[in-house]
């Protein structure tokens, strides 16, 4: 098995669709079916449980960042500000109204979820774009990975979803752009979740966006500089 024969769709089934769900890196008309999955179907649910158990670990290095005062001050206009001139009767009934509580209850949840989401989506003093995603698999292999890579922290998280590693061999990642010579970025520790540190040429590289890779080779990485072994996962970054 070569590199380019690797770089073809991803493939993962309902396991790597449900980490990708707890990730948030589905397109809206997927999320819609994994939430409806959820509802109705009890081991995809106990696989989204799951998940966000193994991958809570990877959030555990990031702080919790308080929100700018602005975004309460701008949901508290958008939920109690009505016009002054609205008579008695219209805000009565607008306190006993079914609708008017459903809706407070859903921008309730929606400012939970901007809380929780600030440190990700906008971390103070790192460029807004600073986490990418990948699904390393490949056809034939039974090793599946899920990578995320953290510019705002300069390393990449690894979570290990299937595949075993066999005696007297290491898992090395690599990084594939272009038509160049991949580029290794280390040998993957053995575990559940592993971060690899990335160096500085490597980074700008990827927030470009690139294909990662996970080969088989001897133990403490391939002696060569390039892949020796057979590329047993492959998937592309893409943004979160």
């Amino acid at each position: 098995m070569t590199l380019a024969e690797d770089n073809g769709p991803e493939r993962g089934g309902d396991d790597v669709f449900a980490a990708e769900y707890v990730l948030g890196v589905l397109a809206q008309d997927e999320r819609q079916i994994a939430s409806r999955r959820i509802d109705t179907e009890t081991a995809f649910a106990r696989l989204v449980d799951g998940w966000e158990v193994h991958l809570s670990p990877m959030a555990s290095a990031y702080p919790e960042i308080e929100p700018p005062a602005s975004v309460k001050a701008a949901i508290d206009r958008r939920l109690f500000a009505s016009p002054a001139a609205a008579p008695v009767e219209a805000r009565a009934g607008l306190w006993s109204s079914l609708g008017f509580w459903r809706g407070l209850a859903a921008a309730a949840v929606a400012a939970l979820a901007l809380y929780i989401a600030v440190p990700y989506v906008n971390p103070p003093a790192v460029q807004p774009q600073t986490r990418l995603v990948a699904s390393l698999a490949a056809e034939g292999s039974d090793v599946k990975y899920l990578a995320v890579y953290d510019a705002a922290h300069h390393e990449v998280g690894l979570s290990h979803v299937s595949g075993d590693l066999a005696a007297g061999k290491d898992f090395e990642l690599w990084m594939i752009e272009g038509k160049n010579a991949p580029v290794s970025m280390g040998v993957i520790p053995a575990g559940a979740t592993a971060r690899l540190p990335i160096s500085p040429a490597v980074q700008a590289k990827l927030a470009q966006g690139a294909v990662l890779a996970v080969s088989l080779e001897p133990t403490g990485g391939s002696p060569t500089g390039q892949p020796t072994g057979p590329v047993v996962a492959a998937g592309d970054l893409k943004n979160i």
